[in-house]
């Protein structure tokens, strides 16, 4: 029989609660004020959706994200799973195995504005030989891939350390090529695995700040960016109606995956249960 949470620690989750989401209320409320400058309430409207919806700069702004959070979710999540799968299968000795686990932490505990000085540096440094470099798309998609990597390598490497070693040899003894033991046995297993990190890649790319700051160009303006320079003019409604409508399609993202993770895990539980029957 389960037992009540002590009043004190309902209390600070209930707190903890309020702190993550009436932000967020505040937010939607204040997306659909009338009152420019939201200080009273001025009626319900619409306005600065319609507006928002007429602004090019944001337009652009929005494109330029989906094409950078889309382009360097799928370099990241082809490379990391790759990566993850090199590391976890190849018998590499202690010491190699051991630099290749630091060698993921490392971007994942460092700074962002730490690695966004590094990649400035680099950038610097390619840009002596070609122009290609330049601040732009192609620099943030570099530096974005470059830190979504590891986060990719370590969500995929948690689901391999669970598949054991073995289902290869044991597909191989069923006479399935090395392909097709691949395909058929161990990447169904881990696709939750590449999906979540994909997400989580595709999440930090429309997140990303600081890195984005250092390494974009004039033409190459992200959504935090045009936020970041929309705040330092006032606070405007739209900016409002913008950030409602990204925690809207990020709610729709999540209930989708886990809706497909849901089915997945129905459909192999009645697989199961079939199977079990024919036994």
């Amino acid at each position: 029989m389960s037992r009540r949470l002590p009043l004190y620690a309902r209390i600070i989750a209930y707190f903890g609660m309020l702190l993550l989401y009436v932000p967020l209320l505040m937010v939607l409320i204040q997306s659909f004020n009338a009152n420019k400058h939201g200080q009273t309430w001025g009626g319900f409207t619409f306005d600065w959706y319609l507006k928002l919806f007429d602004n090019t700069l944001v337009q652009s702004a929005t494109l330029n994200t989906i094409i950078l959070a889309v382009t360097s979710t799928l370099i990241s999540t082809l490379l990391g799973t790759l990566l993850a799968i090199g590391i976890h299968r190849t018998p590499w000795g202690k010491k190699t195995q051991a630099f290749f686990d630091m060698s993921i932490n490392i971007p994942v505990v460092t700074p962002d504005i730490l690695m966004a000085i590094a990649l400035v540096s680099v950038f610097a440094l390619f840009r002596s030989f070609t122009s290609v470099f330049d601040p732009g798309m192609l620099t943030l998609t570099i530096a974005h891939v470059t830190f979504e990597i590891s986060f990719v390598v370590l969500v995929v490497l948690s689901r391999l350390s669970g598949i054991g070693r073995d289902q290869i040899e044991a597909a191989r003894d069923l006479y399935a090529s090395t392909a097709g033991a691949w395909f058929r046995v161990i990447v169904p297993q881990l696709s939750t695995a590449i999906v979540a990190g994909a997400l989580l890649a595709f999440t930090l790319s429309l997140d990303d700040f600081i890195i984005s700051f250092f390494v974009s160009g004039p033409k190459s303006t992200t959504l935090p960016l045009y936020i970041y320079g929309s705040l330092k003019r006032g606070i405007s409604p739209q900016i409002h109606a913008l950030s409602t409508l990204i925690f809207a399609l990020t709610l729709l993202a999540m209930l989708a995956s886990t809706l497909w993770s849901n089915r997945k895990k129905r459909n192999e539980k009645r697989r199961r249960t079939k199977n079990s029957a024919v036994i």
